[in-house]
């Protein structure tokens, strides 16, 4: 069953159990969706800031988007839980002899590659959520801001989560171009995660 398919407490204890998933990776795709829902709320209150036209539809075309990106955050986080499972299957394999060894270890660098862009896509999906709550920032309903101030935490800390989860499967890696460039890229993403949330904090106040 797939996560956002199961109850609050069903979720919780899957999280709580001593399983390896699932785990923090799949927790922050989680979270991420509950920002992006968030700022679906705000964006479809029947309020806007002044309440003029160009905000409505600003707003429903926010709407629109940022369910698509929950749908994929909460798809992100059975993929997360998914490829880590391949990454404990591929060290379970047999390394009897040389053949057996080279196998697995093939395996295995295969998995940690797919663990790493599992959480890759929950950071940049994290990313485009939180663009959106720019436009939401600037033309939801100010009553609303504590929400949107909410789901910009969420985003982040799902971003965050994904970048840390990044970060862990890339020290292990032997292909140093590819680790490189992917911790590169984090970093530069969780540069413009910390940019949207004060673009965002910024439009609050305004």
């Amino acid at each position: 069953m797939a996560f956002a398919a199961r109850t609050l407490t069903q979720f919780f204890d899957d999280l709580a159990s001593s399983a390896p998933t699932p785990g923090g990776g799949t927790a922050s795709a989680m979270a991420g969706a509950m920002g992006a829902s968030l700022l679906m709320m705000v964006a479809g209150l029947p309020k806007t800031r002044t309440n003029i036209d160009e905000e409505r539809s600003a707003l429903d075309r926010c709407r629109t988007t940022l369910g698509d990106l929950r749908r994929s955050l909460t798809s992100a986080a059975d993929d997360d839980a998914a490829a880590f499972d391949a990454v404990m299957a591929a060290f379970r394999q047999p390394k009897t002899t040389d053949e057996e060894q080279a196998r697995r270890k093939a395996a295995i660098a295969a998995a940690m590659r797919g663990a790493t862009e599992a959480p890759r896509s929950t950071l940049d999906l994290c990313l485009r959520a939180l663009a959106i709550g720019i436009v939401v920032a600037e033309h939801g309903n100010p009553s609303a801001s504590s929400d949107v101030r909410v789901a910009a935490q969420l985003l982040q800390a799902a971003a965050q989560g994904a970048a840390a989860n990044i970060r862990i499967n890339l020290d292990g890696m032997t292909d140093l171009e590819y680790r490189d460039a992917v911790a590169s890229a984090t970093d530069r993403a969780l540069a413009d995660v910390t940019a949207a949330v004060a673009s965002i904090e910024h439009a609050l106040n305004g």
